[in-house]
C-alpha cells in the first residue's frame, strides 16, 4: 500500500488523468462489458424459451468474456508493460 501512496498520477496538457492502459485492454474491457450485456439476455430467453443449447451457449460465451475481461485488467495493472496511455 505504501507503494500507492508514492505513486503520483500525472495529467496531460489537457488536464485529463494518464493511466498506465493499452488501448487494446480499454478495448477489451468496453466490448467485453457490452457483450456480457446481450449474452445474459440470451440466456434469460434461452430460459424463457426452454432452449438449453441457447442458454448453454450464452453461459459459456460470457464465461469467456469474463475471462478476457479479468486478463485485461490484470494487464492493465501491470504498469511496466505496455504503452502508457
Amino acid at each position: 500500500m505504501t507503494e500507492d501512496r508514492n505513486w503520483q498520477e500525472t495529467r496531460d496538457g489537457r488536464g485529463h488523468a494518464m493511466v498506465p492502459a493499452t488501448p487494446r485492454d480499454v478495448v477489451h474491457i468496453r466490448v467485453g462489458s457490452f457483450l456480457l450485456v446481450f449474452l445474459f439476455a440470451f440466456a434469460v430467453l434461452g430460459v424463457i424459451a426452454r432452449a438449453p443449447v441457447i442458454t448453454g451457449f450464452a453461459v459459456v460465451a460470457a464465461v469467456v468474456v469474463v475471462i478476457d475481461i479479468v486478463m485485461a485488467v490484470r494487464r492493465q495493472k501491470n504498469r511496466d508493460t505496455g504503452e502508457a496511455g
